[in-house]
């Protein structure tokens, strides 16, 4: 650690870049040499397009944390224990995708089709008919 004292940096004419301290002087900490060589190591490797693309996954996953915690109010919970708390989250992720959808342009397409399970596959190859939706049974 370097220490400056006052008298050291008080005269100086560039000390506003150094330090915002109005009266105290300036102390700049040197770490480890291990710890600046993993430092460097560290930042160059985040600069290839590699480490972008995979941090992109991680950063989408901190703006939804972020959004939760500091939009919602997700960092204190209004109740005690586990199940109660539960019951916070859910209706709020709920409300939150809601309005994520909300935002989202309309579209005039139709959603794809989904695909046939292994199931649907086994009865088209065996030419067995499948059988109806439950849900359309009753009409």
């Amino acid at each position: 650690m370097a220490k400056f004292a006052k008298s050291q940096c008080h005269p100086s004419p560039v000390r506003v870049r150094c330090t915002s301290s109005r009266d105290g002087s300036r102390n700049v900490g040197f770490p480890p040499r291990k710890l600046r060589d993993l430092q460097v190591r560290v930042r160059d490797e985040q600069q290839t397009p590699e480490w972008k693309t995979r941090y992109a996954v991680r950063s989408g996953a901190e703006g939804t944390v972020n959004e939760f915690a500091h939009g919602h109010g997700m960092r204190r919970c209004r109740y005690r224990g586990q199940e109660k708390a539960h019951v916070q989250h859910v209706p709020t992720a709920i409300a939150v995708n809601i309005e994520r959808l909300s935002r989202l342009p309309p579209t005039t397409q139709a959603p794809p089709s989904r695909q046939p399970t292994a199931f649907q596959n086994y009865l088209d190859q065996h030419k067995i008919p499948r059988p109806k939706s439950r849900r359309k049974l009753g009409s």
